[in-house]
């Protein structure tokens, strides 16, 4: 059983992985409740962090229901990171979680995320100074490299893990492809075949079926699962595959009533926890995945997505289950 520091893990683990305005509070909640085994935050910039801005600060909060929950963090500058550390210690999650992946563009010109990784040398520092600054475990999630010529992702690992990390999540793509492509678990496999790892391997990248995950497992010998954009707006996707694990078949789908009871708890949670305005307008990007494959859904999927009014929202759910009540869904 893989275990991350003295934290204990299920065979073949299944992670939420840090996404940008969607692994909060509420989304986590679900997920957990489906079966994932490892929360991971949003990604939280350092610099927010020590200038104690609000949008950062906010990213901090966790609760014991979805432990063990990991806080990430980005940057590139080694004063802000050790700051960083420190407030997120003191807030305790299991585990603190480095950014070296993220592809965006602001995030990247400042050398941080995966625009560190033309910068392998400053990528060990930062991250031997961040082990050495807290007792709580350390992870990074990172990708295979900056592109296709520079990929030496066998050797940073091990050089991570020479300086205290306690596990890490690879993403199959380099950041100049970004998300396009088919991700490549091949190199992550060569981490994990390194006699010289010990820590656990995770892999990233395209887990969008149970047997994508079996594939890993099996195929790949990883020791689990991070699984991001397959979430969204789908928690039941963790359920589906451990179902798939231990029984070799799928799952049917959510009823509309489980979709519907879903959106409304989403919703509900994240206005409690960021206010109206916030709570309506990130929650959007989960609707299509909560009521995909339904046909003729388009007009209460658009009033979802384009109403500023959280009333407006419950009342689209409200007239979509009326609407599909009883429908099978494929």
């Amino acid at each position: 059983m893989p275990k991350i520091g003295s934290i204990e893990l299920p065979e073949f683990p299944l992670l939420l992985a840090p996404m940008e305005d969607v692994s909060d509070p509420p989304f986590r909640t679900l997920c957990k409740e489906q079966g994932a085994d490892v929360m991971y935050t949003e990604f939280i910039s350092s610099e927010g962090l020590i200038r104690d801005a609000a949008k950062s600060v906010i990213k901090l909060d966790i609760y014991e229901k979805e432990r063990p929950v990991g806080i990430q963090i980005f940057g590139a500058e080694l004063d802000s990171m050790l700051q960083a550390i420190d407030i997120v210690t003191e807030t305790n999650p299991d585990i603190i979680d480095i950014n070296f992946g993220c592809p965006v563009k602001k995030v990247v010109c400042k050398n941080a995320g995966a625009g560190i990784l033309r910068d392998i040398p400053l990528m060990v520092k930062l991250t031997e100074a961040m082990v050495k600054r807290t007792h709580l475990p350390v992870t990074v999630k990172t990708r295979l490299g900056w592109d296709s010529d520079s990929i030496k992702i066998v050797e940073v690992a091990e050089r991570l893990q020479d300086v205290g990390i306690q596990a890490i999540s690879i993403h199959g793509r380099t950041r100049v492809q970004m998300y396009k492509g088919q991700a490549d678990w091949k190199p992550i496999a060569q981490v994990k075949n390194n006699p010289r790892m010990h820590i656990p391997v995770f892999g990233n990248g395209d887990v969008d079926t149970p047997e994508a995950a079996m594939r890993m497992r099996d195929d790949y010998g990883l020791d689990g699962a991070m699984i991001g954009r397959a979430s969204i707006g789908y928690p039941w996707f963790f359920k589906e595959v451990k179902h798939f694990f231990k029984t070799g078949t799928h799952l049917p789908p959510p009823t509309m009533e489980q979709r519907v009871t879903a959106a409304r708890r989403h919703l509900q949670m994240s206005i409690d926890w960021k206010g109206e305005t916030l709570g309506v307008l990130e929650t959007r990007r989960h609707y299509s995945n909560y009521f995909k494959g339904i046909p003729n859904f388009k007009p209460y999927r658009m009033k979802m997505v384009t109403s500023d009014d959280a009333s407006d929202v419950f009342e689209a759910f409200d007239e979509a289950m009326e609407a599909f009540a009883g429908h099978v869904f494929a």
